[in-house]
């Protein structure tokens, strides 16, 4: 539970997906499987694919801009720091963060966070320490992803399941009772094996291979995912003094209808407290959840005062989860 004289809490939201849509229909035409297969065992059916010419970084600008266009121009006023969460980042170094700081001339800090899927919600838990600290007074979390970059487009048990996207938040001080009430973050470095894309090493301290393309043991990505989804929920909802009721909107990482499903049950929560964007977005990493909150505001579903439980799962193994009361900012 935020014990911290500063609560910490999101006061502005931006999303962007690509313009590019690829249908079940279309991956019909590329590899053997159908949209029958997808749908029924991981309830895709579109997703966002960046366009030859457009990389992580852009698609963070995109968000950002976004982000400008909800809340005016002045939402970048102040900020003091710069966290972009991705797994595809245009180089090394610099970092895409350093990046989105000068393409909108902030006087910020800026760094780079990779976390797997999990990364935007790790970003928000950074972000939260620098606010409550007092180290930071506004930062710019983003989650940013084009992931489909690096997919074999030939592997159905991956290529799939990705899509590209991004989202942008403001974590600033907010008045009680908005804002943070718990976070949890949690990490499995023996689970490594199981999610990974190679980079500079050939392969990982066990002596597992790493190839150019991302892979992923879905089995065992699953059964991670189902048993966090419930430990990380039910510890934050613990922390943040609260029961399953008092929850407004569940807000998970849209990897997977059926782990989406099997958590909301496991919290008994009824399908219209549970936001899934699964179906058009596919598993869009670090932009998954905020592309998902995007689409709450924007159908009305979350409002102001609501009390949220966010949950992200992801290559480390990592996860992460939280409960926030929305609102408290600039609207």
């Amino acid at each position: 539970m935020s014990t911290a004289t500063t609560r910490a809490g999101i006061t502005a939201l931006g999303a962007y997906a690509p313009e590019r849509v690829v249908t079940n229909e279309d991956l019909e035409r590329l590899m053997d499987t159908s949209d029958e297969w997808i749908t029924t065992r991981t309830g895709i059916r579109r997703r966002h694919v960046s366009a030859d010419d457009e990389f992580t970084s852009d698609l963070a600008f995109r968000a950002v801009d976004d982000l400008i266009r909800r809340h005016g121009a002045g939402v970048l006023d102040g900020v003091d720091l710069v966290i972009v969460a991705t797994n595809t980042p245009d180089a090394l170094f610099p970092a895409t963060a350093a990046l989105v700081q000068d393409h909108y001339g902030l006087k910020a800090a800026a760094f780079d966070l990779l976390a797997g899927c999990t990364g935007w919600v790790y970003a928000l838990a950074a972000a939260k320490a620098f606010v409550e600290s007092g180290q930071s007074r506004r930062v710019l979390a983003i989650g940013a992803e084009a992931l489909t970059k690096v997919l074999d487009w030939n592997d159905r048990a991956t290529a799939v399941l990705f899509g590209d996207g991004a989202g942008a938040s403001i974590v600033e001080a907010v008045e009680m009772p908005f804002g943070f009430a718990s976070m949890v973050i949690g990490a499995d470095g023996s689970g490594g094996k199981h999610l990974h894309k190679g980079s500079l090493g050939r392969c990982l301290p066990d002596g597992t291979p790493l190839g150019e393309h991302l892979y992923m043991n879905g089995r065992e990505v699953f059964k991670f995912a189902v048993r966090v989804m419930d430990t990380a929920t039910v510890q934050a909802i613990a922390e943040a003094g609260l029961t399953n009721d008092d929850i407004s909107l569940f807000v998970p990482h849209q990897a997977n209808l059926r782990i989406i499903d099997a958590a909301r049950e496991r919290l008994r929560l009824p399908p219209e407290r549970v936001v899934v964007t699964v179906d058009e977005y596919g598993n869009s990493s670090t932009a998954s959840v905020p592309l998902a909150l995007a689409h709450a505001l924007d159908t009305g579903r979350l409002v102001d005062g609501d009390t949220i439980l966010l949950v992200s799962f992801g290559a480390g193994l990592t996860w992460a989860s939280s409960v926030l009361t929305w609102g408290g900012g600039r609207g």
